[in-house]
């Protein structure tokens, strides 16, 4: 099984968060085909910025942290720009961090791990409990 971890799922495994569910943090635990968004490291940098996340460590000690747990970054392709723009938008479903991770999950056949019922309306697989 490979995998994209939302934003919150990441940051509550390196937190310890309670809130991250048993079957997230073991499939996490596994350090296999796990992936993440450059995305969702640019959503945590603004949330720092505005004063919305504090993650008591500098920004850049998160990517050493993907690499202890084996974590591949995913980058922003051409063939995501295109899905991107052809990607209904749902009325309940704005988020653009959130909608990347869809093309991603969608564009590298991977089940999103995230608490976030909203990605059900999606094609894609969603794995939380």
């Amino acid at each position: 099984m490979k995998v994209i971890l939302d934003t919150h799922a990441f940051l509550w495994y390196l937190l310890g968060d309670p809130n991250l569910s048993i079957k997230a943090k073991g499939i996490i635990d596994t350090k296999q085909n796990l992936y993440f968004s450059i995305v969702s490291i640019w959503e945590i940098a603004i949330k720092i910025n505005i004063g919305k996340l504090v993650i008591h460590r500098p920004i850049g000690d998160l990517f050493k942290e993907l690499q202890f747990i084996n974590i591949k970054i995913l980058h922003i392709m051409d063939k995501d720009i295109k899905l991107y723009s052809a990607l209904t938008f749902t009325s309940n479903h704005r988020d653009p961090f959130d909608r990347m991770l869809i093309v991603k999950a969608i564009n590298h056949s991977l089940i999103v791990i995230s608490r976030d019922v909203k990605f059900d309306a999606y094609p894609i697989q969603r794995l939380w409990y």
